[in-house]
Parts: structure tokens; sequence; C-alpha cells
């Protein structure tokens, strides 16, 4: 069953890895895909056209329909001309799916400005930028008593999600996309547009050497895993879903719960009192969440 005929897509960073999966499995169920890709290196150097025009390439081949765009997500003007590209070419859009970045890991006293700042850049203002202009496109059909039914699917992190050491700039831009996600859900679900986020694990160039893998774990990490889910969430069968955040991968996937209200006390406004006070809640609340090696998603 095909569950993206005539539907337009955009796929950002989709030269490689888990994008390039997501836009082949995309048009193999008959969306329109605007191959988004910088060919930088996974640390953010250099550009390169090759990698989206092989993904061009291998839809054509298969019988679909695909474009090249070489934008910097991060870039404003970029970002819009990205959109533009796609209706122009494609005659609409109906899914934005923000997959682009680049890591610079490094413990927080090593951690440069530089590396701080073009972390966030891309994550953040990259994930932003296309979603203001694909939503603008939408709010100005939405106006014009155009139906709307469209899709955005951004990508957060485990290692937000879990706060993993080592990547303060990463994790911070990656769980700032998982909140703009349930902001911008909360914003736009009155024109037709749902949001949500992903956490993907696979096994791409983003993640070579972090360890050693079993070939089963390698199996499991396979990106077309995660492209299934995003492939569902872009298709008019998830209407009713927004505003959610979903670890993905081979072992399954998982509804993220958000901050929850905890143990809770009186205030006070003569500080001498708090002591007991806040060490009697911070007992009884519970220990915040880590990427544990005994659970189901990280066998």
């Amino acid at each position: 069953m095909s569950l993206l005929e005539g539907r337009v897509a955009i796929v950002t960073g989709s030269g490689r890895g888990v994008g390039r999966a997501y836009a082949i499995m995309l048009a193999q169920h008959g969306a329109k895909v605007l191959v988004n890709d910088l060919g930088s290196s996974a640390a953010g150097a250099g550009a390169d056209q090759t990698p989206a025009q092989e993904v061009v390439a291998t839809i054509q081949a298969a019988g679909g329909q695909a474009a090249v765009n070489t934008s910097d997500v991060a870039d404003w003007k970029g970002a819009q001309e990205m959109v533009q590209q796609a209706i122009d070419t494609f005659g609409g859009l109906d899914i934005l799916i923000n997959n682009a970045g680049i890591l610079r890991d490094r413990m927080l006293v090593n951690m440069t400005e530089d590396e701080w700042d073009a972390v966030v850049r891309v994550h953040m203002k990259g994930t932003f930028a296309p979603l203001h202009h694909a939503a603008n496109y939408w709010r100005t059909r939405s106006k014009a008593g155009h139906p709307v039914d469209a899709r955005v699917i951004n990508t957060t992190s485990h290692s937000a999600l879990f706060a993993n050491i080592g990547q303060t700039n990463y994790a911070a831009a990656k769980a700032g996309i998982a909140t703009m996600s349930i902001v911008a859900a909360r914003e736009l679900a009155r024109i037709g547009v749902t949001v949500n986020a992903i956490a993907p694990r696979a096994n791409t160039r983003m993640t070579e050497g972090l360890r050693e893998w079993t070939p089963e774990q390698l199996e499991r990490r396979k990106p077309e895993w995660i492209a299934a889910l995003v492939t569902w969430l872009a298709s008019p069968e998830s209407k009713h879903i927004s505003g959610r955040v979903f670890e993905a991968w081979g072992n399954g996937y998982a509804v993220m719960e958000s901050w929850q209200h905890g143990p809770h006390t009186e205030a006070s406004l003569d500080p001498t009192e708090l002591g007991p006070r806040i060490t009697e809640i911070a007992k009884y609340a519970r220990a915040n969440a880590g990427i544990d090696p005994n659970t189901w998603l990280n066998p």
C-alpha cells in the first residue's frame, strides 16, 4: 500500500544516513522528495552536491520523483528558498522532515565558543528556519480556504533526552528541538499541521567508532527501521498524532512522556527554612532518566 501518493516532502540532511533512508522510503510510498544536503562533513566542514545527487538518482531509477537542494538550512534565506523550490518544482508542500545536523563533541570545560555556536546554529536554527517558512506557506493556504493536511517531523536525540556527557552543545540543541516541536504542534494544530519529533538510534557516520556492535545489534540499528516510523508519521493516517516525541530504532518505538510534576513542598520567604523541605522532596523524586544499557531500548 502506498501511504504518500501525490504528497510533496522536504528531507533536510538526506544525502547520507537516516535522512537518506527517509527520502528513499518516502519516495517508495509515492512522495515527491526534495533532497536537501549541504554535503558537509559530520563536523559541518565543506560542501559537496554528490550525496544529494546520488539519492535523487536512486529515487529516479526506481521510478520516483526527486530533486536536489543544497541550501544551508540554518541560513534564513536559504531555508526560505528551499521551501519555495519544493513548491515550484512539485506544486506544493505537505511534509517537512528536519534531519540535518553536525557533531562537535567535547567536555564543556574544553568546548570552544565556535563549537557551541556551530552545533546550536545547525540544529536549532536549522530546524526553526525551515519550519517557520513552511508554516507560513501552510497558514497562507489555510487563510485562502484551501484544506491543509501537513506533517512536520523534527529530530531530537537520546543525548538530549537522557543527558549524555561530552555533548553539552548537541544535547542542549536537541532538547530545544523536542520542546520546539511540542510548542509548534500546539500552535499549528488549528491550520491542519501536525508536528512530532523522533530520537533515532542508527549506525551512521555520526555514531561510527562509539563502540563495537554485534551483527544482531547492527541489524537493529539500520536506518530503515526509523524510516518506517517517519514514513507513517508523514502520512494522512497519522493525523491524530501530534506533539509527541518518539524513540525509534529496530528494537521498537516508544513515546517519551515529557517533564512531569514531582514531589512538592510549601513555599517560604525565609531561605533558612528550606533545607529540610527541599531535601525531603528531592529524596522522594525519581532519578533523572539515563541511557541505561539494561533497558529494552539499548541491549
